[in-house]
């Protein structure tokens, strides 16, 4: 498996910014991309998959797989579906793949929360995203609780992508990052 990647980092002010992010990368993602998304509790991880959802046009009603591990949300315009996948409770990838993900992965976008270090074998080329609002906590909002609902948490988070293997190469890249960082101008704009 190819393991080039590329990567860049931005400052997403409030969740209107996180939305704008999430809804622009959801324009951009085809059937076979694989998101790996990581944060802390109340980084906005539900928030961003929510708005890629709209971007990709599929059926509302995304929420946290944490109980079931995996909802399926099929496309309302004959685009790729999405999976969405809450793995913090399984173990590697041997838990991952009684997921049965193989079987799906073609013809959906599958996002997989906490699956850093568990699903990185079920292709060549994912993006890895990182939702972090403790790296901003001290300078914006010092007595944050960490358990909050992630509404409750209209506060900056720092977003960073890491594009990695042949689907992401340097043209499809260039163009993901440009629209990412114009949709979050916007979003900002809007706010």
């Amino acid at each position: 498996m190819s393991e080039t990647s590329k990567e860049f980092t931005c400052q997403l002010s409030n969740l209107d910014a996180t939305e704008a992010l999430g809804t622009a990368l959801g324009t951009q993602l085809q059937a076979g991309d694989l998101i790996i998304l990581t944060g802390a509790l109340g980084a906005g991880k539900t928030t961003l998959t929510q708005s890629l959802g709209l971007g990709l046009k599929v059926r509302e009603g995304i929420i946290s797989p944490t109980f079931v591990l995996a909802r399926q949300h099929p496309s309302l315009v004959g685009g790729p579906g999405l999976i969405h996948v809450d793995a913090y409770r399984l173990k590697d990838h041997n838990d991952v793949d009684t997921l049965d993900l193989e079987s799906t992965l073609a013809e959906s976008v599958t996002v997989v929360e906490w699956g850093l270090g568990k699903v990185e074998h079920l292709t060549d080329s994912r993006l890895e995203l990182q939702l972090d609002r403790e790296a901003l906590a001290a300078t914006t909002t010092p007595n944050v609780n960490p358990w909050e609902e992630e509404a409750d948490l209209d506060e900056p988070r720092l977003f960073t992508l890491k594009a990695i293997g042949p689907r992401w190469d340097e043209p499809a890249f260039e163009q993901l990052k440009s629209t990412l960082l114009e949709a979050v101008h916007t979003g900002e704009l809007h706010a």
